[in-house]
């Protein structure tokens, strides 16, 4: 843990200074963990903030430090995923709105300003994004907080409230499907709950 259990404690009994001293000590890691799994730098900070509110406000509900950690992943999973399904339905009324012209001339402005080292960044997410285009929302997130965050399975157990052998299919399903959804660009999205 990157702050002691006593000042966890303390901020649950309102000690505004020690919920504080918490954001500070896991705002990094919560910042890149969303940046991983919503692809979306412009809005990382406004699903932070939804993830420190929900901390905020049901943290008395903690009982132990040991699952503080994954309690904290278990927020910022379920924050992103509201934030991806609020995406996914605004893009489709956006782009329907939109004509092909204008998304090109967006896309156009949006190069022309990007500098050389968001240029670079940008290319890497589109790789990520490729790669896990693919498969589900489900997939994709536990397979970036397994790989890319580097969670154990103890860790996703507690996340997803799942045994070690469940993670480990799921896991291995969602390899498979990232695999033939390389092989097979056009089969788009799989289920991701096996």
């Amino acid at each position: 843990m990157l702050v002691d259990f006593r000042v966890i404690q303390r901020a649950q009994k309102g000690d505004d200074a020690a919920f504080s001293q918490v954001v500070q000590a896991y705002r990094k890691r919560i910042l890149g963990t969303i940046a991983r799994l919503i692809a979306k730098p412009e809005d990382v900070e406004d699903v932070a903030q939804e993830v420190f509110l929900r901390l905020y406000f049901s943290l008395d509900q903690l009982r132990t430090a040991e699952v503080f950690e994954p309690w904290l992943y278990r927020l910022i999973v379920n924050a992103s995923y509201d934030y991806l399904r609020k995406q996914r339905r605004r893009q489709e009324s956006r782009m329907a709105d939109l004509s092909e012209e204008h998304v090109v001339m967006a896309d156009a402005a949006a190069g022309e300003k990007a500098g050389l080292e968001e240029r670079r960044r940008q290319e890497i997410r589109e790789r990520m994004e490729e790669v896990l285009g693919g498969v589900s929302e489900e997939d994709r997130i536990l397979l970036i907080l397994k790989e890319v965050e580097g969670l154990s399975l103890k860790e996703l157990e507690k996340i997803y409230g799942a045994n070690e052998n469940a993670l480990k299919v799921r896991l291995y399903r969602a390899r498979q499907r990232v695999l033939k959804s390389l092989k097979d660009p056009k089969s788009g999205p799989s289920g991701g709950t096996a």
